[in-house]
């Protein structure tokens, strides 16, 4: 039997805790002994609305069990809210060590029938919100030497969904910060990856049926995001997918491709004709970077 995984003595940040998926990772880590800061604004699922309840009423489950926890209000959507949120926890414990990106809302709507605001809002707390939690949590992490970031993606954004194309591109776009916070931070030894959960909580219960949902528990979510957050987690930039006892990890990986030796003489025509070889995946490869893509994409040149 492995040691038992603890977060004694860490502190974690979680939004979107009030409910679903975010007070199944703050009950967690509050259990094996973090410090928890449960934020929530407490809004309606399409992002209106505020309160205090949700995050009181973790925080009241947490300090129950006899665990250690503040509540915050902010939302994330905004730079000077997503800087309190953070401020929230160094007031209360002085550090931050662990930061899940957890809030987010949906606003589904047709491509046709999507309004301007549909699109912006849910950027702004999916991505932007990922983006101000984040920014505002590195110095901290940086500073101490030592962070884990866990930001939620959804399979929406890595193979798409009807209706969903403010949240898919919002999800997939977290997925691509996290590949570059991965880059930054690893001289640090901050560790930053991608969760993708299929989970069944409010937000979820408005494309599942119900008996569905009931089988998706989000704590069924949470053992593999507390691994993540977790000082023995060597992982960084990976996409880890998890619900209802299944749990893998989920990758971009281009094709060896098709070289031409002389690039200004390729036609469109030349293109159709190798597009079996340009698509295929067999024999392909993941990258850790965007430079070593392009170095492989560029390993036919002959320089002169």
């Amino acid at each position: 039997m492995a040691d038992e995984i603890r977060f004694d003595d860490r502190v974690a940040i979680v939004t979107g805790a009030g409910g679903g998926l975010g007070r199944a990772h703050a009950l967690l880590l509050a259990s094996r002994g973090a410090k928890v800061v449960v934020n929530d604004l407490g809004g309606s699922m399409d992002g209106t609305g505020s309160g205090s309840t949700p995050a009181e009423q973790v925080v009241n489950e947490i300090k129950e069990a006899g665990g250690e926890a503040v509540p915050n209000y902010e939302s994330v959507s905004e730079w000077e809210s997503a800087q309190n949120i953070i401020k929230t926890a160094i007031d209360a414990y002085g550090k931050i060590d662990i930061l899940i990106n957890n809030a987010g809302i949906l606003r589904d709507k047709s491509m046709m029938k999507m309004e301007i605001q549909d699109w912006d809002l849910i950027i702004a707390v999916h991505l932007s919100g990922t983006f101000f939690c984040t920014k505002a949590a590195f110095p901290h992490m940086r500073e101490a030497g030592y962070g884990r970031i866990l930001s939620t993606a959804s399979s929406a954004g890595l193979y798409g969904n009807f209706g969903q194309t403010n949240y898919a591109a919002a999800k997939l776009g977290i997925a691509g910060m996290m590949n570059s916070v991965k880059l930054e931070g690893a001289k640090y030894n901050i560790k930053a990856n991608t969760l993708v959960p299929v989970a069944g909580t409010r937000l979820t219960a408005t494309v599942m049926p119900p008996q569905v949902v009931e089988k998706l528990k989000p704590e069924f979510v949470s053992p593999v995001a507390a691994y993540l957050v977790s000082e023995q987690c060597e992982l960084s930039g990976a996409m880890m997918i998890a619900g209802a006892g299944y749990f893998s990890r989920a990758a971009v990986v281009e094709g060896p491709g098709f070289f031409f030796d002389d690039a200004a003489s390729v036609t469109v025509d030349d293109i159709a004709a190798k597009i079996g070889e340009i698509t295929k995946l067999e024999g392909g490869s993941e990258y850790d970077s965007a430079t070593a893509q392009t170095g492989y994409a560029l390993s036919h040149m002959k320089l002169d």
